[in-house]
C-alpha cells in the first residue's frame, strides 16, 4: 500500500519484548523439520540444520561408568560438605513424602514451601542456606526452581534472627590457654605428643579441623627452621591445587615449638610401624594404633569432630572455665588475632581469599579498634601521672 506523498508502507506489527512474531520458516525439503532458535547464526549460502543432520544417540552416548559417578557426585564437593548436602536432601525428600509432592525435579512452588517450614521449625539462617543449596543443586540443571521469593523470605527471618539469638563463636584460644593446654600433654605417651602437635600445627598454620583430620605424613615436611605443611585441598581452594604454610620455630619456648613437637610425633608414628598415610591417627587408651576396619570412608584417616574432641579434652584438662565451647576453630581464631594484634595480616597464612572480608572484619579492624581504644589512653595518662608522683 502506499501514504498519501506516494511512499510505500509496509505493514507491521506491534510486539511485547517478551513475545517475540512467529519464526519465518524457511523453505526445506518435504518432512525435513529445521533445527533452529532465535539465536542461530547462518552464514551465506549455508544449508539450515534440519532434524536430519542430528545425529542418532544410543544409550552408549548416555550413560557413564560407576567412576565416574563416584566423582560426578563428589566433584568439587569436600567430603564432609558432601555428606551434609546427601542429609539435607533426604530431609527435603521425605518432607515431599509427607506431603505429597514432587522432590525431584521440584517446583518453585515446593522448594518455597521447604523454606517456610525450615523457618517455622526454627532452623537457623545459615542451616536454611545450606539446605536450600543442597536442594537446587540436585536438581537437573534446565530445571532448577527459582530462588527469589525463597531468598526474600529467608533475609526477613534473618532479622529476625538476629534479634533474638546471639552469635556465638568459638572462644579464640590465647596464647596463655594454648600454654596450659600444651603443659597437659603427657611426652612420655604416644597420644600426648600427637595432642601436642596438632594444638602447635593447628595454631600455627591457622587450620581449619578438616586440614589437620586430612593430612598425610607426605604432606608434612620439617627442618631446623620450619614446618611445611601441604595443604592439598582447602574450602577456598575446591580445586585441590595445593597450598603450602610455614610454621616458625619456637627457640624462646621448647615445649611451644612445632619443630619438635612434629618430630617427637613423627617418632612415635615410627615405632606404632606407620611410615605412610594419615598423620593424625586415632589411638587406644594404651596408645596403641585404633582399629578403623569399620571407618569405611575415611579409614585411617580421623574425622573432624576427632580432632575437635581432642582439641577439647585438652582445654578441660587445662581447667578452662569455658572448655564446653572450645573447638578446633579456636586455634584458627587465636592465631590469627595474635597475628592481627602484632600488626600482621593473617590472610595468607590462614588461606582466606586474598582481600577477605572475614579477616578485616574480624581480626584486622578489631585490632586496630583494640589498639586505637580511648581507655587505652586514660590509662596510659594515668602511669604517666603515677610515674610524675613517684
Amino acid at each position: 500500500m502506499t501514504n498519501r506523498d506516494g511512499l510505500e508502507v509496509v505493514d507491521a506489527e506491534l510486539v511485547d519484548d517478551d513475545h517475540l512474531p512467529a519464526t519465518i520458516q524457511p523453505r526445506l525439503a518435504s518432512g525435513a523439520r529445521p533445527v533452529v532458535d532465535r539465536h542461530t547464526i547462518l552464514y551465506p549460502g549455508q544449508a539450515v540444520p534440519t532434524e536430519a543432520d542430528q545425529p542418532t544417540y544410543t544409550e552408549r552416548d548416555l550413560y557413564v561408568s560407576e567412576r565416574t559417578q563416584v566423582r560426578l557426585e563428589t566433584q568439587s564437593t569436600p567430603k564432609n560438605t558432601s555428606a551434609n548436602y546427601l542429609s539435607q536432601r533426604n530431609k527435603f525428600a521425605a518432607w515431599c513424602t509427607t506431603e505429597g509432592r514432587v522432590a525431584r525435579p521440584c517446583t518453585t512452588a515446593t522448594y518455597v514451601e521447604y523454606v517456610a517450614h525450615l523457618i517455622e521449625s526454627g532452623r537457623s539462617p545459615n542451616a536454611i542456606n545450606a539446605a536450600m543449596s543442597a536442594i537446587r543443586t540436585w536438581m537437573p540443571e534446565d530445571k532448577k526452581p527459582g530462588t527469589r521469593q525463597a531468598r526474600g523470605m529467608l533475609n526477613e527471618y534473618k532479622k529476625e534472627w538476629a534479634k533474638r539469638t546471639a552469635v556465638r563463636k568459638a572462644p579464640p584460644i590465647t596464647d596463655e590457654l594454648l600454654r596450659a593446654m600444651v603443659a597437659t600433654c603427657d611426652l612420655r605417651t604416644p597420644a600426648g605428643r600427637r595432642d601436642r602437635c596438632m594444638l602447635l600445627l593447628g595454631r600455627g598454620a591457622l587450620n581449619r579441623r578438616i586440614e589437620l583430620a586430612d593430612l598425610s605424613i607426605a604432606d608434612v615436611t620439617v627442618d631446623d627452621d620450619f614446618v611445611t605443611l601441604h595443604i592439598r585441598a582447602s574450602k577456598t581452594d575446591q580445586e585441590a591445587k595445593g597450598e603450602h604454610t610455614d610454621i616458625p620455630a619456637d627457640r624462646d619456648d621448647p615445649l611451644l615449638d612445632p619443630v619438635a613437637a612434629v618430630r617427637d610425633w613423627l617418632t612415635s608414628l615410627h615405632y606404632l610401624g606407620v611410615r605412610e598415610g594419615a598423620f593424625f591417627r586415632a589411638l587406644t587408651c594404651r596408645g596403641t594404633l585404633q582399629n578403623r576396619a569399620r571407618a569405611t570412608e575415611r579409614k585411617e584417616y580421623v574425622t573432624g569432630d576427632a580432632i575437635n574432641d581432642w582439641v577439647r579434652g585438652r582445654a578441660f584438662k587445662a581447667g578452662a572455665k569455658n572448655w564446653q565451647q572450645i573447638t578446633a576453630h579456636g586455634l584458627r581464631r587465636g592465631g590469627a588475632q595474635a597475628i592481627a594484634e602484632a600488626d600482621g595480616d593473617p590472610t595468607k597464612q590462614g588461606r582466606w581469599k586474598p582481600g577477605s572480608a572475614v579477616v578485616k572484619r574480624e581480626y584486622l579492624d578489631r585490632a586496630q579498634s583494640r589498639a586505637e581504644n580511648p581507655w587505652l589512653k586514660v590509662a596510659a595518662k594515668r602511669r604517666a601521672a603515677a610515674e610524675e608522683q613517684a
